[in-house]
Formats: C-alpha cells, sequence, structure tokens
C-alpha cells in the first residue's frame, strides 16, 4: 500500500521504526521514568510515520490533482497543518502528562534521520539482494 503512493515511503517508514528500535534500547537504561519515555517515543514514533505518509499524499495529489499552478499553495498549507497537529499533540501530551515530551520530539525527528539515511539504506538493501550499482536499463540486465 504505502509503494503505491511513493516508491521510497516503505524504506523511510522503515527507516524510521528502526531508529525508533535504537533509540529506545539506548535510552531505556538512562531514564528514570521508563513508562513515560516508552510512551513519549512511541507517539513520536508514530507522528513521524503519519507525517511521511502525510507527505507522500500530500505531494501525489498536488502534482496530480492541483496540477503546477495550484500545487505550491496547497503543499504549503499542509505542511502547516501537519506541524500544528504536531504541538497540539505535544500540547496535549504535556497537559495530561501522556509521556515524556522530549523523547516525543526524538521521535518525530526519526523522520528527518530517516530522511537522510534512506538513500545509504536503499543502496544497502539493493547490495544485499544481488541488484548491485547496475543500472536497470543496462545491457546486464537484458540477459538476467
Amino acid at each position: 500500500m504505502l509503494r503505491r503512493l511513493n516508491d521510497a515511503l516503505p524504506g523511510l517508514v522503515l527507516g524510521i521504526i528502526a531508529y525508533g528500535a535504537a533509540v529506545f534500547l539506548a535510552g531505556i537504561w538512562f531514564v528514570p521514568d521508563k513508562l513515560r519515555f516508552t510512551t513519549g517515543l512511541a507517539i513520536g514514533i508514530a507522528l513521524a510515520c503519519g507525517m511521511a505518509v502525510n507527505m507522500a499524499v500530500v505531494l501525489r495529489d498536488a502534482v496530480e490533482i492541483y496540477g503546477e499552478a495550484k500545487a505550491r499553495s496547497k503543499i504549503i498549507a499542509r505542511s502547516i497543518t501537519r506541524y500544528l497537529v504536531v504541538v497540539i499533540v505535544f500540547f496535549v501530551m504535556m497537559k495530561w502528562e501522556l509521556g515524556s515530551l522530549p523523547a516525543a520530539f526524538i521521535g518525530v525527528l526519526g523522520l528527518k534521520i530517516s530522511a537522510y539515511l534512506q538513500p545509504l539504506a536503499h543502496r544497502f538493501i539493493s547490495k544485499l539482494g544481488g541488484r548491485g550499482d547496475v543500472p536497470s536499463d543496462s545491457r546486464e540486465n537484458e540477459a538476467l
């Protein structure tokens, strides 16, 4: 389903989840309130995954539905809405003490970390699959 929106989206979401697992395993030993840390990190990772999917949907819709003329304004409006949702979720977390706010922020940063590491992860996965650096239109692939 995610691949229908964007070819890079499954790798991006997987990177966010892997980042969250790494932060959890590294951070759980150093925090006094483990439940709040875990809850905050889970909320942050969920927000990051939701933001990634929302960005893919907005970009696809802006290009396919609205066309080039209105695409820029729609992308900006949806970006502001997306960040407003993050601020509201953080405010609710703070008001009702639902989790650690710094852990949630670190979880949301998983979107940025995953986006930066996605090309490296894609190259690594391609090499593991035996595809290497051979372009898809090269003559070496015709024999396969």
